[in-house]
């Protein structure tokens, strides 16, 4: 029996990551990332899902989004792991699964943290060390935010649209965020709400989306708690 669709707060921004089985690759050549771009424009159309920022890495993705329904980041993330895993299966003679599960997911407190993750989804390939700086790589949303370069995947979200007057402003506002790094608590912060699958955001906010869900958040472990070892 399929798993019934996770639920996500129409018009709340979701930080959503999967990664390829294994922490394998799940690109292998260029073609395969614009069949993921291809694919990414349809379901996002089709299921109601405004994407503002995200990176095709070699063994896994990032896409911030906002979903209008209850079940569209869901079926968006669904329809279009299986069709990119079809495409990946046919053209390169494998086998086996090629994600890691289920994409993981993290709401995201606009007011707070949703311009932090908008750097950390578009600085991955410089902290990859695959480029020396985000307009290098050509597989993200940052030459669209920062740059006025065209991209019809990406809708501008509302905290991105305060950033300035107009778009020149707001880009010009935008490229100044990259200037300094995001601190090491920010990334912790980030990776750790994304790992947990946690809301990433202040007390009151995280209380509010469970609350609004009518549940808790975040995968908790299995068995025994560990012992405390005395030192």
């Amino acid at each position: 029996m399929p798993r019934r669709p996770r639920q996500y707060l129409p018009g709340l921004s979701y930080h959503v990551r999967q990664r390829g089985n294994n922490r394998q690759a799940c690109f292998f050549e260029i073609n395969d990332r614009q069949v993921y771009v291809d694919l990414l424009q349809t379901v996002l159309k089709r299921y109601g899902v405004s994407l503002h920022a995200y990176v095709l890495m070699t063994n896994h993705v990032h896409l911030l989004m906002t979903p209008a329904t209850i079940d569209g980041i869901s079926r968006a993330m669904q329809v279009l792991a299986s069709r990119y895993a079809y495409h990946i299966n046919k053209t390169h003679g494998r086998t086996g699964s090629l994600w890691e599960g289920r994409h993981k997911s993290s709401a995201v407190e606009s007011d707070r943290y949703l311009l932090a993750c908008y750097r950390y989804i578009e600085m991955n390939p410089v902290a990859a060390n695959l480029v020396r700086r985000p307009e290098h790589y050509p597989w993200s949303s940052y030459a669209a935010n920062a740059l006025l370069h065209e991209n019809q995947l990406i809708t501008p979200h509302v905290s991105y649209l305060a950033l300035g007057k107009d778009a020149t402003a707001r880009c010009a506002h935008y490229r100044r965020l990259f200037d300094e790094r995001l601190s090491t608590a920010e990334v912790e912060n980030i990776q750790m709400a994304m790992h947990y699958c946690l809301p990433l955001g202040g007390k009151a906010f995280c209380a509010e989306v469970e609350q609004q869900l009518g549940r808790k958040l975040g995968q908790r472990g299995r068995g025994r708690p560990k012992k405390t070892v005395k030192k």
